[in-house]
């Protein structure tokens, strides 16, 4: 990558000071131990079904990267299929996606280099475990997808960038290709193009049964989508344009012959289950699952039902559903948590599921889909007492008068005197959802005696398309306010005061915490925005910045322009005003949001704080946007983190 010698010195200068103040901290060594403690427990994945095998990833603890397993049957002795860790020293070359086919024979699976969104697949025998010659590059958020052969599969790329633009150039002119397994990537099959529409995002599908060839079209993030069909039993047949505009979004969950199920939003913003027939189009269209008054998240269609995730207060519901959209039962979980899985094929009498919140190691469980039992699988080991931790889900009104939910996570016992040192964290756009996850670098924030929040603001999912949309574009300010309405609740209730909070969030988290700290720098003594999105006039110029257009708008649009420039972090920062400690977070191989964001606003924020509080940028090298960062790099960035909230909040030395 070309870089101006002028930055690289600025960024070595930079990141140097930065470094070197985060080692004087008092107590950050003992974090960096304490960290390294909870890290080290297994973790697995929910296992998949292949064939008479199952795979699942793990890591023993301290790895920097999970190692995937398969074994033949749930009691078989599992064997090393892939170990991302003996691909590079450092562990910086992490496992970004893994697809079987469909009779268990290959496995595509795919590289990814220093935290890069571009994708390197390659393709192994799960019998053997070898390694097959196959290389294919230039590749990001493709899907693969096997044909009904097994021996080739459909797949995304874009064209090759310039020499030294990978990680700045605008991604566009996709096109679909036809790999056959052992040969050359040269050798690939052009599927499907569209170069008078360059802006179209276009990825494969293939129906279970290997009958219909699926092509999704999309703009942008939102999930609306255009979707071609083309009939695989015959072999001269042209996709055909089923869903011809962008107004909606359609997943095809699975098929009986010419008759497509479809999870969509169209005349149902919170989400229902549709049929159509392939051979008559949308007039075809008949509701199988109607919608509810909570948001349809997910579906799947396992086991012969339709599997229906749901939010129900931004708390999960699982409901099964026969084909005829009959209710068959719920699935209960233990708590305010998050659950996930639930996947597998239409003949599976079994599939597995996770349950986790922020006072809950991951569980993995095993639900019979015949009788609706559900059987502890596995449960991670982790050196944390959950019965020392208490989470509660609270609700308080925005500017507008708008109710917000919010979690909040502490330990047990704490008083409300208004001197709890408390760490807000949010994201609030894309449509998605904040539910409570377990992190062992929030387990040791509350051991430090510090409060966890995570209000759903607008912007997310929790609510539906309407949540959604009513934090976008021109209504993105509705962001801010909940989010500094939760600042304000948090001190209305006697968990903090402005000297003892402190704000957090990465991506469009790490926009929402510039914008806020500009927009209100009185009311935190601490924000930490990490990867964030800062130059609102021109995201869109860079890399993958043009599908954010959806929920940002655009500075080409002069109505958009005034309310993007209007909270534009970098354009908002003021000379002469008392900022918050701040440490700025990015990484050197971002190509989602691009470095140079982070490195104006830090360089802006500098020359403009007239307090004594520091600002710093802590730049991590041969990383990315946060996906496949080692495990030894997120432990350094978490003690970095917490050390310097507990110097910005005045905490005692972490009692860890």
């Amino acid at each position: 990558v070309r870089v101006s010698e002028d930055v690289a010195a600025w960024v070595d200068a930079q990141d140097g000071h930065t470094r070197g103040w985060l080692e004087t901290l008092p107590g950050r060594e003992a974090l960096v131990e304490r960290l390294t403690e909870l890290w080290d427990y297994e973790r697995y994945s929910a296992p998949t079904r292949v064939g008479r095998r199952y795979m699942y990833s793990k890591n023993d603890g301290l790895q920097n990267q999970s190692v995937v397993y398969v074994q033949d049957g749930l009691d078989g002795e599992p064997r090393v299929l892939l170990d991302p860790n003996s691909w590079s020293a450092d562990g910086t070359v992490a496992l970004s996606g893994s697809v079987p086919s469909d009779d268990g024979r290959y496995l595509a699976f795919a590289r990814s280099s220093a935290g890069s969104d571009w994708r390197t697949w390659s393709v192994l025998d799960m019998e053997t475990g070898e390694e097959l010659p196959d290389t294919l590059r230039w590749i990001k958020w493709t899907r693969i997808a096997w044909m009904p052969d097994g021996e080739s599969f459909l797949y995304t790329r874009f064209p090759e960038p310039e020499e030294g633009q990978e990680f700045q150039a605008l991604n566009t002119n996709t096109k679909i290709y036809l790999h056959r397994v052992g040969t050359e990537q040269s050798a690939d099959v052009l599927v499907w193009e569209d170069p008078s529409h360059p802006e179209i995002n276009y990825s494969p599908a293939v129906t279970d049964d290997g009958r219909w060839m699926l092509l999704y079209g999309s703009t942008g993030t939102d999930p609306r989508n255009t979707l071609f069909v083309r009939d695989l039993h015959e072999p001269l047949a042209a996709p055909v344009r089923l869903i011809d505009d962008f107004d909606h979004g359609w997943g095809v969950l699975g098929n009986d012959g010419s008759e497509l199920y479809i999870k969509t939003d169209f005349e149902a913003p919170m989400g229902r289950v549709v049929r159509i027939d392939v051979r008559r189009g949308l007039e075809s269209l008949e509701e199988i699952v109607p919608q509810e008054d909570m948001p349809l998240r997910s579906a799947s269609l396992t086991g012969n039902m339709f599997v229906c995730q749901y939010l129900q207060d931004v708390k999960p519901l699982v409901r099964m559903l026969r084909l005829d959209g009959s209710h068959v039962r719920d699935v209960e979980f233990p708590g305010i948590g998050t659950a996930s899985g639930f996947k597998g094929e239409r003949e599976d009498t079994e599939t597995f599921y996770g349950f986790t919140s922020y006072d809950t190691p991951p569980s993995i469980y095993r639900y019979d889909l015949i009788t609706g039992e559900s059987t502890l699988f596995r449960r991670s080991a982790v050196d944390v007492d959950p019965s020392r931790y208490f989470v509660r889900q609270a609700f308080y009104e925005s500017k507008d008068g708008t109710r917000v939910p919010m979690f909040i996570a502490h330990r047990r016992g704490i008083d409300f005197d208004g001197e709890n040192p408390t760490l807000l964290y949010g994201y609030g756009g894309f449509n998605i959802s904040q539910t409570p996850r377990f992190s062992v670098a929030v387990a040791a924030w509350m051991d430090m005696g510090g409060v966890y929040a995570v209000p759903n603001i607008r912007g997310g999912g929790e609510y539906g398309n309407d949540w959604h949309e009513a934090g976008t574009k021109l209504q993105k300010q509705n962001v801010f306010d909940d989010f500094i309405a939760a600042a304000e609740w948090l001190i209305e209730e006697g968990y903090t005061n402005p000297d003892r909070l402190a704000i957090y969030g990465g991506s469009n988290g790490g926009l929402l915490v510039g914008a806020c700290m500009t927009q209100r720098p009185d009311l935190y003594a601490a924000a930490i925005p990490a990867v964030g999105v800062m130059d609102m006039l021109r995201f869109h110029t860079w890399t993958a910045g043009r599908y954010w257009v959806d929920d940002y708008g655009s500075s080409d649009d002069p109505e958009e322009f005034a309310a993007l420039r209007a909270y534009s972090p970098y354009h908002n920062i003021q000379p002469g005003t008392e900022y918050p400690a701040t440490m700025v977070t990015t990484a050197d191989t971002d190509d989602r949001v691009v470095p140079g964001h982070s490195f104006k606003f830090a360089a802006a924020l500098q020359a403009a704080q007239a307090g004594d509080a520091p600002v710093l940028i802590r730049i991590d090298r041969k990383a990315g946007h946060g996906a496949g960062k080692p495990t030894s790099m997120r432990i350094e960035q978490y003690a970095d983190m917490w050390a310097f909230l507990a110097e910005a909040l005045d905490m005692e030395e972490p009692q860890l």
